[in-house]
């Protein structure tokens, strides 16, 4: 059963990243920094560079996890563990680089899941296509974000046991 819910969920996050993936290439294909100038926005360059390089860096991301969930569903024999990893490491990259990208170009609001709306917050007005884009990427991350999420409590309770464990019995 173990394993079922595991290529179910390796499943689910190859799809969603599939669909992410095309959105992603599509975007970058098309728009370039010059372009981005021309919209709707706070025209800060160097903002706008920076919003262009994380998107890439989260393409690069979600494409790698994308073929390596296509690895393992194809493989003759289904590693349990090496399934898990990839699941943790997409809940803990990709996932992770979407709502708090390593450059701090955009953040998440964590209040957005009650209030109904982007949890994406920019420092400064980005693009208008750009902000589509993320509202369109925002709704597949949320997916795969609540079919992954144990593996952060999954996690955190690993770390909790070892620590623990290192501290011994109660004196």
């Amino acid at each position: 059963m173990h394993k079922q819910m595991i290529r179910a969920q390796l499943n689910v996050a190859g799809s969603y990243l599939t669909l992410i993936v095309e959105q992603l290439d599509a975007y970058l294909d098309y728009h370039q920094l010059d372009n981005l100038m021309e919209e709707q926005g706070s025209k800060e360059k160097r903002y706008y560079r920076s919003l262009l390089k994380s998107l890439r860096r989260l393409e690069v991301f979600c494409d790698e996890a994308k073929d390596a969930i296509a690895v393992l569903l194809q493989s003759e024999g289904f590693k349990t563990a090496a399934a898990e990893r990839t699941l943790y490491g997409i809940y803990h990259q990709c996932i992770a680089e979407f709502f708090a990208p390593k450059s701090d170009t955009w953040y998440e609001d964590s209040r957005a899941a009650y209030t109904g709306e982007s949890a994406i917050l920019y420092h400064h007005e980005p693009p208008l296509s750009f902000k589509k884009l993320m509202l369109k990427l925002e709704s597949s991350f949320q997916k795969v974000r609540q079919e992954l999420e144990c593996y952060e409590t999954n996690n955190q309770s690993k770390a909790a046991l070892e620590g623990n464990k290192k501290k011994g019995p109660a004196s």
